[in-house]
């Protein structure tokens, strides 16, 4: 039986995806929460990658996409922070789980016992874990209505334990489980035409795991038309009115809207025999218009080095700064344009590839590929008071950049570049050696959310100080170097300015430079949290300096 929640069973949705990878079952997963948030619910989200690893964290960005961190410190699929910013929550780790996760769990339960001595086996023993761990995280964020976004695509090895794990709870309990497939229909120039055939066999093979879809997104570039939605209802065995248009939009945002014009909320709710207690989506409608009504334009060049996969740019390695723009650029009514730089591009020509913008970027990053580019890109920004915003290996490159250029300690460098540097101006955090020592790497660096404080009379402190914060702030982390303040005092006389700390003051958390419009690098993340109706301080004023100028 589902879990209770006062007196009401909680209702759950699997998200699966159909015919190939990147249609948006993310972006369905987190609009289809929206909606029902919209509609009264309480609503979180969990996302099941079915691959071996344990978490993203140690996953190569341009293969899997951006790392995404959640407030407790779990190193997460990007989706889950599509989650956070469409749901205006946080979301923890109770509610990602993959294939390496639920092993271990299951593996580790049999070594102490828990199984009684019994013979464990992958079903149903995998299938039970997974099932547990969703009632887990439904009971822990007090849901009525938990989505789950299976990775991965129909008829795939990889998910199809989480596919029976889906399967035994709608068996159970039928009433309570619903299920989306997040499917493409192509329409193949030559022909012209939109086809559901792909479609088609993507439900037959989910109907050959003992399951039925009761929606069908259908994603394409083009609204699906009447003659395919009886196409698919006919051979797919739904009614039209559960085929849902998604053709290709040039927002995100504008997603749960789109769903609407279907009438998606009210056919789950129906579905569920649950009503609707409020109407519309009257808030999320005003920031889309805001966000598309923007008149004034701002180029942003974004200088980083996890762009190219082949012959393709990839940019989703960045899609939470990515976000935080767009968050920005709405609430000042502007829209930014942004420029992909590769780093190793600015090494190669110079920064005279950085000449028509209006602000830079230089984002996260490991090692030492590129890093020379994107030192150069911010002595530039420095010089002629371009506004600029390192975001954690960005301000190590500013703490380098001004280390060489400004103080003359030549060679100054990262000890993750150059270990035997001169001048380590940024330098391993305590007990970060010893466990790289033993190849300790996945989810051992400092993660999750940590208290800043905000030094009075800075920048920084203005910026936080129009949306209201004041103090100490928490902030997402992701790194295992940090400022070295043995250099701190000469840093601070030369007029880059510490201008946030750990509580204790130990760690320096962000750091500026006073003369300029806008030079500010964080050690935290604040991409991670800034949303779409909740833009992230740092990110607005960012732009609107930017704007200015």
């Amino acid at each position: 039986m589902a879990n209770k929640k006062a007196g009401r069973e909680v209702k759950y949705i699997f998200v699966v995806g159909g015919v190939m990878s990147g249609v948006g079952k993310g972006i369905t997963c987190a609009s289809i929460g929206r909606i029902l948030v919209s509609k009264g619910y309480n609503v979180s989200a969990i996302k099941i990658d079915p691959y071996i690893n344990v978490d993203a964290g140690t996953m190569n960005p341009v293969e899997h996409g951006e790392v995404f961190v959640t407030e407790d410190g779990d190193e997460t699929d990007q989706d889950v922070g599509n989650y956070e910013r469409f749901l205006n929550k946080n979301i923890y780790r109770e509610n990602y789980m993959t294939t390496g996760r639920i092993y271990s769990a299951v593996i580790a339960k049999e070594r102490n016992l828990e199984y009684g001595g019994r013979c464990v086996q992958v079903v149903p023993d995998i299938p039970n874990e997974v099932i547990k761990r969703i009632k887990n995280a439904a009971e822990k964020n007090k849901v009525e209505i938990m989505l789950i976004e299976i990775g991965g695509t129909v008829g795939e090895y990889e998910n199809l334990l989480f596919l029976e794990a889906a399967r035994i709870m709608h068996l159970a309990d039928p009433e309570n489980v619903l299920f989306i497939m997040v499917s493409y229909l192509p329409v193949p120039s030559i022909i012209g035409e939109m086809k559901t055939k792909p479609t088609q066999h993507a439900v037959r093979a989910l109907n050959s795991a003992g399951i039925q879809p009761d929606f069908i997104v259908a994603r394409s570039i083009a609204t699906v038309d009447a003659p395919r939605r009886r196409k698919l209802a006919i051979f797919c065995n739904i009614q039209e009115s559960d085929v849902i248009s998604a053709p290709d939009i040039k927002s995100i945002y504008e997603v749960p809207i789109n769903f609407e014009k279907d009438n998606l909320g009210e056919r789950i709710l129906e579905k569920f025999g649950l009503p609707g207690k409020k109407k519309d989506l009257i808030d999320w409608r005003k920031m889309v218009k805001k966000i598309k009504n923007a008149k004034k334009t701002v180029n942003i060049g974004i200088v980083g080095k996890y762009f190219s996969t082949g012959d393709f740019c990839l940019t989703d390695s960045y899609i939470s700064v990515i976000e935080a723009i767009k968050h920005a650029g709405g609430a000042n009514n502007c829209q930014p344009i942004l420029h992909w730089i590769n780093a190793e591009d600015v090494e190669k020509q110079g920064v005279k590839i950085l000449k028509k913008l209006d602000g830079i970027i230089v984002p996260q990053g490991w090692g030492s590929r590129g890093a020379e580019g994107k030192i150069k890109t911010i002595k530039y920004a420095r010089e002629n008071k371009v506004p600029y915003f390192g975001l954690c290996y960005g301000m190590q490159m500013a703490v380098i950049e001004f280390g060489r250029d400004v103080l003359g300690f030549k060679g100054a460098n990262s000890e993750e570049v150059d270990p035997k540097t001169a001048y380590p101006v940024i330098h391993i955090m305590p007990g970060q050696k010893e466990l790289i020592a033993k190849k300790q790497y996945g989810g051992t660096i400092r993660l999750g959310g940590w208290p800043c404080k905000i030094v009075p009379g800075t920048h920084l402190a203005s910026a936080y100080a129009k949306f209201g914060k004041k103090g100490t702030i928490s902030e997402r982390h992701r790194h295992r170097y940090e400022f070295n303040n043995l250099y701190r005092e000469q840093y601070e006389e030369a007029g880059l300015r510490v201008a946030g700390t750990s509580p204790d003051g130990k760690i320096v958390e962000a750091i500026e430079i006073t003369n300029h419009p806008f030079f500010i690098g964080t050690q935290f993340h604040p991409e991670y949290i800034s949303r779409p109706l909740d833009p992230h301080p740092l990110f607005v004023e960012f732009i609107r300096v930017c704007g200015k100028k």
